[in-house]
């Protein structure tokens, strides 16, 4: 039997109503910059708050201010996190992945679930991967995604940068560098302070530099 035009019509209408009453899926709320960092302070780093050892710095200046560390833990490494929420783009990521392998002993990237494959993609294989998930009520999970280990390649010379300039001479005059050495251009001190240790020496006097200093957003003129 052949529908009338008026059953046709009924059965369109049914089946259009059917569709627009059928829920829509929601989509999972992003994760944002803000509730990462916490998030990462009061979990990962809240041992290191309480370790006299250890520093916390949030906002670490590489290379002269050319890129920053979100949070930085400074005990018998330098640790630097990147975070990307999803809200982030990017598009930064490749830069700061390469001064982060100039500059630190080891790297970590947090990182909201919804960039994971692409950011995956643009990190060292030593980098440790942790993961953001937010529940459907706004609960923040973090997961281990991939361990890390130890930068194989970083540049003490970028590591140096970390000093500040009169932290630099203060070091060289005390193991008796000359009037002359110290005053070298910028450049030229962090290659003479190089120079004259060993990489181990290096690295810690970096670290204590960056623990003891008082005034982390004194004004630095490059020279």
């Amino acid at each position: 039997m052949v529908p009338s035009q008026e059953q046709t019509a009924s059965a369109m209408l049914y089946s259009s109503a059917a569709m627009s009453a059928s829920p829509t899926p929601i989509k999972p709320p992003k994760t944002r910059d803000r509730d990462v960092r916490s998030l990462v302070l009061r979990t990962v780093l809240a041992d290191h708050a309480n370790d006299a050892n250890a520093r916390i710095v949030q906002e670490l200046g590489l290379e002269h201010g050319s890129c920053r560390v979100d949070i930085a833990v400074v005990n018998g490494y330098l640790h630097g996190f990147e975070l990307k929420s999803d809200a982030d783009n990017l598009s930064r990521l490749p830069r700061q992945v390469e001064a982060y392998s100039r500059s630190l002993d080891r790297a970590t990237l947090v990182v909201g679930s919804a960039h994971l494959p692409e950011a995956q993609a643009l990190i060292p294989s030593w980098w440790g991967i942790k993961v953001v998930h937010m529940g459907s009520k706004g609960a923040l999970k973090l997961e281990t995604h991939r361990r890390l280990r130890n930068n194989p390649d970083p540049s003490l010379f970028h590591m140096a940068h970390l000093m500040w300039r009169h932290e630099v001479v203060e070091v060289l005059k005390a193991n008796g560098a000359t009037q002359k050495e110290m005053g070298l251009n910028r450049a030229g001190l962090y290659r003479l302070f190089v120079d004259s240790f060993q990489p181990g020496d290096v690295r810690r006097k970096i670290r204590e530099a960056l623990k003891s200093r008082e005034n982390w957003r004194r004004p630095e003129q490059p020279s």
